[in-house]
């Protein structure tokens, strides 16, 4: 590879690395905002609603965008929106601001994801696409494991528990002292706008998008989305971004609410620990698909899933601190499964089918949402038992699912170079 595409890759990675940083930090946040700003929690339930409802609007429109327009400037336009809703943040720190911010941020956000995909594949070519992409999602995963850590560290700090000094207390101090989680904001801005100065240097190479990155027309949107099936397999991406994004921002608060758990130490960590075991989890599924049917993966990891949010939910502190974590582990697989069933179910028009699929990352903006509004008048743990609904209704996708091409697996034993010769003797 040459010394400019390797460089192109290295930028891709760094900007998975941003945009995983960015969303995630929304999950430690809340309890202090919610605090901060003396909200409820269908209030709160609005912080997450703006962010994820912006894909739900936008992932078909970029995907068209990137096509008429070319990748460098998709990627300086998202960038620019996200600049705009990092200052908004940074110089207004009101609710009614942050709501709207968040939703620019999620149009910036949802634009990169569109881009960077095809993007990568061109820069690292497609022999190499599958390593490269497999190695962004641990990028993203080591950036989501990060963010809560540095939430934690600089709240310390904040409040006088660690040193006042380098770079994060000059944030600190651009920031009000009664919200230094600001600082986050400003710090966005910065690196936002690092990264429009990069793009706008470096050689972009032109994409060329491959068959199933092309948006569809119109016709072929309402055709796919006349066929049951992929109704069904979007009602899966609801399900699952909901059921993450649930535990991911509700986690903390609820540890705060019933444990005690501090947000700023223990609830931090755990959401940390959630990301983190996600990323592990994603590994394991690359082995397991090699000698499992990626349904029977998906149904077995939905149950346990749904043992461990239990856990969490009913069980003593101790249980709930490992519980929490450990869902996490199991969610790791869902969305690729679903998406690459959902893929090959169809025989054609893939582009069209992944731009209605990435549409439904906008179930993080409602079930968050639902189960803030139902928090204030249930309580949050028995709102937060909804996941079990959407849980559940991903186990029936490794029921029913009917894909045309299942994924390729291989003997366990030839797996591990023993052939039924070698076993016999």
């Amino acid at each position: 590879m040459s010394k400019r595409r390797a460089a192109i890759v290295l930028y891709i990675l760094a900007v998975w690395f941003v945009i995983s940083f960015v969303t995630n930090i929304i999950g430690p946040l809340m309890p202090t905002i919610i605090g901060d700003f003396g909200l409820n929690l269908a209030l709160a339930g609005l912080l997450p609603f703006s962010f994820f409802l912006a894909y739900g609007v936008v992932s078909i429109p970029a995907g068209i965008a990137v096509e008429k327009y070319g990748a460098k400037r998709a990627l300086l336009g998202a960038f620019a929106l996200n600049l705009a809703g990092a200052l908004g943040i940074a110089f207004f720190p009101n609710y009614a601001i942050v709501i709207g911010a968040l939703f620019v941020i999620g149009i910036g956000m949802a634009m990169l994801q569109v881009v960077i995909n095809p993007l990568m594949r061109t820069a690292g070519g497609e022999a190499h696409f599958a390593f490269y992409s497999v190695m962004g999602q641990l990028v993203f995963g080591l950036a989501s494991f990060l963010s809560p850590f540095v939430f934690s560290a600089l709240m310390q700090q904040a409040s006088g528990a660690s040193a006042q000094d380098g770079v994060s207390a000059a944030l600190i101090r651009l920031s009000p002292a009664a919200l230094p989680w600001v600082s986050f904001y400003w710090a966005f801005s910065a690196i936002f706008v690092a990264l429009i100065v990069v793009t706008t240097a470096i050689d972009i190479p032109r994409v060329e998008l491959a068959d199933d990155e092309r948006a569809g027309t119109r016709a072929t949107y309402i055709k796919l989305f006349s066929d049951r099936h992929v109704r069904l397999y979007f009602l899966g991406i609801v399900a699952y971004v909901g059921t993450e994004q649930t535990l991911a921002n509700w986690m903390s608060q609820f540890l705060d609410t019933y444990h005690q758990v501090s947000p700023i130490i223990g609830g931090a960590h755990a959401v940390a620990l959630f990301w983190g075991l996600m990323s592990v989890g994603c590994v394991l599924g690359l082995l397991l698909f090699k000698i499992l049917d990626s349904k029977v993966v998906l149904a077995i990891f939905s149950v346990l899933a749904m043992l461990c949010v239990a856990a969490a939910l009913f069980g003593p502190k101790d249980a709930a601190l490992l519980a929490f974590p450990a869902s996490g582990f199991f969610l790791s697989v869902m969305f690729s499964v679903i998406f690459s069933l959902a893929l090959n179910s169809v025989p054609q028009n893939h582009g069209a089918l992944s731009g209605i699929l990435c549409t439904g990352i906008l179930g993080g903006a409602i079930l968050p949402l639902l189960v803030g509004f139902l928090g204030d008048r249930l309580g949050l743990r028995m709102a937060m038992t909804l996941v079990f609904l959407t849980i559940a209704y991903i186990f029936s996708i490794g029921v029913w699912a009917r894909p045309l091409v299942r994924n390729d697996t291989v003997d366990l034993m030839r797996l591990l170079g023993f052939s039924k010769q070698t076993a016999s003797e």
